[in-house]
């Protein structure tokens, strides 16, 4: 369901406003995994840290990879000084679902998450 194209992640990444920062991991010479991240606010918790995702290659899966990205994630969080460090995971992604259990993080069941498409937010009938 990719919706963008490599130009749109350079220009939102790195064009004249950034929209989100990367940590990346690398081995051999060769990235081996990123974590995409972005600050949000909340009317509740104020500044916090928003994952949105964090991707290893299948080849280096298992090595640690996703916990140091994440590690250094939390510390960008410190440094950052956020109230919360928030992320969503597919409930069909149980490797991802045990990592996230393995470190102790909060899977929330109450929240549900709600989004409108492009086509939605275009079509969308806005009162007068």
């Amino acid at each position: 369901e990719v919706a963008i194209s490599p130009e749109d992640l350079i220009r939102d990444g790195f064009g004249e406003q950034s929209y989100f920062n990367c940590l990346v991991a690398q081995a051999g010479g060769e990235i081996r995994g990123m974590a995409l991240y972005y600050i949000g606010y909340s009317t509740w918790k104020g500044k916090m840290l928003y994952l949105d995702d964090i991707i290893v290659t299948s080849q280096a899966r298992r090595m640690g990879i996703g916990k140091k990205l994440f590690d250094a994630l939390v510390l960008q969080a410190r440094e950052l000084q956020v109230n919360q460090l928030r992320w969503h995971v597919l409930d069909w992604n149980e490797p991802a679902i045990r990592f996230y259990e393995k470190i102790r993080a909060n899977l929330d069941p109450e929240w549900i998450t709600c989004k409108l498409s492009k086509s939605q937010i275009e079509s969308y009938t806005l009162d007068d």
